[in-house]
């Protein structure tokens, strides 16, 4: 009935990337970031091995076991202030796709909206196999990571990409945390929190 997970390692790379790219090529933001469906199928891979790569070395990604579904963590420290000095953004544009503003600008304004001042985990990004999608494994990916929030008092941020997902989101506790974030000529992104729940020892 449970949902085995493992944490990912550099031999599950390409199986991530995998995930992650036919999870999010119909996904709003991503129609957004490549708006043309050919340069999407050939540019959108590249961006997700990017994501996938700075997690791996900074952050941590969950897999299930049977390798159809991950979550994207990282570990935000109190200190992080976001003061937009962030190399990482153009980084990524000048490896993924040198032409393509909108794939820095998106790291840029979602670094905006993200909260500072308390330490948090953040969910980056979660990926389901289109054909494995509705079967509650994205909720149980998150859910091992916010029981582990809950023991140690720890909050949790995301940004929705879709209305779909921030239904999902909220579910599990998460709430606005503040305006929504509107892309230029684009879709919206909801900025959500969600607070530790009090843990209840048996």
């Amino acid at each position: 009935m449970g949902v085995a997970i493992r944490t990912a390692g550099e031999a599950d790379r390409d199986l991530v990337v995998r995930l992650l790219d036919g999870a999010f090529q119909d996904d709003p933001v991503s129609g957004w970031v490549f708006p043309g469906v050919e340069d999407r199928r050939a540019k959108h891979p590249g961006l997700m091995a990017a994501f996938t790569d700075i997690v791996l070395a900074a952050g941590r990604v969950d897999v299930t076991e049977d390798g159809s579904a991950c979550a994207l963590w990282l570990s935000v420290p109190a200190e992080d202030g976001h003061d937009g000095e962030d190399e990482g953004p153009a980084q990524v544009r000048q490896a993924v796709d040198p032409d393509n503003e909108r794939i820095e600008l998106i790291g840029r304004l979602t670094a905006a909206v993200h909260p500072s001042g308390r330490a948090h985990e953040y969910l980056w990004m979660i990926g389901v196999a289109p054909d494995r999608q509705g079967e509650g494994l994205g909720t149980a990916l998150i859910g091992s990571v916010l029981e582990r929030c809950d023991r140690e008092g720890l909050p949790a941020y995301l940004e929705a990409s879709s209305t779909r997902s921030r239904k999902l989101y909220e579910r599990l506790g998460f709430a606005l945390a503040g305006p929504v974030l509107e892309l230029p000529d684009g879709p919206a992104m909801w900025p959500m929190w969600r607070e530790p729940r009090a843990h209840r020892t048996a």
